[in-house]
């Protein structure tokens, strides 16, 4: 051949693999089976260079695979709901649905123009109703056994467009709204969530995993489980005001001398002086503008303000100061902290910034020198394994972890507080006042309360003519074919949840979608039901490669 010409030359042989099915798997082989997988794309139009970056080298291994002569399934899909399909539907007063399609169709014929060797045949569009029904079955199971369930949680919320915001439509370190510029404040909603932290000791166990001692250190720090004693303490006000604090350290609770609370703290308009109100105020709206990321990270400066209320150290009697501080979260154990200014660094950083008092309290065991003015201190006194307890009144010579277990016996005496396992793990907070999800199949009704949608009933579907308001609240709420319903147990007038899942609910079990895809299409389900073909996915589970690429470079996520 004299010239290379890929339009002549590929269309033909794209054209000859398809009608041959050479790239579909035999699902009855007799060979060795290879599930190999790659990330779903996103429907936003168009592929760039970074689609190919994580689907390049997939393909590449599935074909040396396949012509080692494996059977290999390499299936693609599309996760096509989300945030940007509802921006775009705004923007241009177009349906997210048909957006998501038109996406679709044109995203498809660019994967196939690459000459990748994807199984077509089973490929799954997440904003299909006969797939989401199932995302929806998943749910109703978990409500069943207590997995989901409805609490306040603070979120991303621009004031301006009166909505909320995912994290990646907050910009920048200004944290700033991604379609109107003004600045993101944190807010509490009522939220669906699921129990993710019943299974973190579970995510502990790596029993059978042969996973690099790296990868168990991040998933060990993301759990982050810690053992300890949650307790009250009182405040020096009127009325029965407390908060609940926790520590791993019960045995340096002599050495308080201030307490913090989150800016969100429900606590801290209740408690803050007239005089400290305007500061207070300035301080936590500030605050609040910060990710998490940016308020936890150790180059972050410690800073807060005094509310002008005291505390009592419940063990000792004494008065400490009660501050707002921003590198306390009120999503992190209880939103407030002991500050032991000797015995934690961030305390201590804290304390010196504004001349708190830092006394010593803990001392290493063989230690038998005078014991050290916090004066002294040049940074926190970081003892753990075979601590002495120094300054501490009846508990002085107390050592490591008799220490900690008379202390915490001191406070359940009280009757203040017990012995407590706490996660940085939370659980996933699922809802999303947006319209372009999956409906969550519940029904509020004034009479029996919140109703799961009865399986049979599923999908719950999306309306295909809903207005898209900026009102803070889902447009599903503006509906009222998809609002008004019928209570499926007493027949009254009742309302459907108008919140839909985070994107990632659909996302989370794509690969076994593939699998059989559209399993019992069309079909009214039941509760037994399954969502795949249980003899196929034994078959084809678990996968055997799975090939991912990162996107997003900001300084917060390099920073983890």
């Amino acid at each position: 051949m004299a010239e290379y010409v890929p339009v002549e030359i590929e269309a033909k042989w794209q054209k000859s693999w398809e009608e041959s099915g050479s790239f579909e798997p035999d699902f009855e082989t007799e060979k060795s089976r290879y599930y190999m997988l790659t990330m779903l794309p996103y429907p936003s139009g168009d592929l760039h260079i970074g689609h190919w970056y994580a689907m390049a080298p997939s393909d590449t291994y599935a074909r040396f695979l396949k012509m080692q002569g494996n059977e290999v399934f390499f299936p693609i899909g599309f996760d096509a709901f989300g945030l940007p399909a509802e921006n775009a539907a705004i923007k241009n007063n177009i349906h997210p649905k048909d957006w998501t399609y038109k996406n679709i169709e044109r995203m498809r014929l660019q994967l196939r123009s690459m000459g990748n060797m994807f199984a077509w045949k089973n490929e799954v569009v997440s904003c299909d109703p006969d797939y989401y029904k199932w995302s929806q079955w998943f749910f109703l199971r978990m409500l069943e056994m207590d997995l989901a369930y409805r609490e306040f949680a603070p979120v991303d919320f621009c004031n301006h467009c009166q909505t909320t915001l995912a994290r990646e439509q907050v910009w920048g370190d200004e944290r700033l709204c991604e379609r109107c510029g003004n600045t993101v404040i944190r807010k509490e909603l009522n939220q669906w969530k699921l129990r993710i932290t019943n299974y973190a000791d579970e995510l502990l166990d790596f029993d059978g995993l042969d996973w690099p001692e790296r990868v168990r250190l991040m998933q060990t720090n993301w759990i982050g489980r810690s053992n300890g004693v949650e307790f009250d303490i009182e405040l020096d006000l009127p009325g029965d005001l407390q908060f609940r604090v926790f520590t791993t350290r019960p045995d340096t609770v002599f050495g308080m001398t201030f307490c913090v609370l989150a800016p969100e703290h429900e606590l801290v308009e209740q408690i803050v002086t007239d005089d400290q109100k305007e500061e207070v105020s300035i301080y936590c709206e500030n605050a609040m503008r910060k990710d998490e990321i940016e308020r936890m990270s150790e180059s972050q400066e410690k800073d807060g303000v005094f509310t002008g209320a005291y505390a009592i150290n419940p063990l000792n009697g004494d008065r400490v100061p009660v501050w707002v501080a921003e590198y306390v979260l009120a999503g992190y154990g209880t939103g407030a902290i002991m500050g032991v200014p000797a015995h934690d660094q961030r305390d201590f950083l804290f304390a010196r910034r504004y001349d708190i008092p830092t006394p010593v309290v803990v001392v290493p065991e063989d230690h038998d020198q005078p014991i050290p003015e916090g004066s002294e201190l040049e940074e926190a006194l970081l003892v753990k394994e075979g601590s002495k307890m120094v300054n501490s009144n009846e508990f002085d010579g107390l050592v490591w972890p008799e220490g900690f277990d008379r202390v915490v016996q001191a406070i359940e005496d009280k009757g203040i507080g017990k012995k407590q396992v706490n996660y940085r793990l939370r659980d996933w907070l699922i809802s999303r006042q947006r319209m372009w999800g999956t409906p969550i199949p519940v029904i509020h009704c004034n009479n029996c309360g919140t109703v799961p949608v009865p399986y049979e009933d599923l999908p719950v579907m999306l309306p295909d003519d809903a207005e898209f308001k900026p009102t803070g609240e889902s447009p599903l709420k503006y509906h009222p074919g998809f609002l008004n319903t019928e209570c499926p147990k007493c027949g009254g007038s009742a309302e459907r949840e108008t919140d839909t899942m985070d994107t990632f609910i659909c996302s989370s079990w794509y690969y076994f979608g593939y699998v059989s895809p559209y399993w019992k299409m069309g079909e009214k389900l039941k509760k037994e039901d399954l969502p795949w073909d249980p003899e196929a996915i034994q078959q084809w589970c678990p996968v055997n490669q799975y090939t991912f690429f990162i996107f997003d470079f900001s300084p917060r996520y390099l920073q983890i």
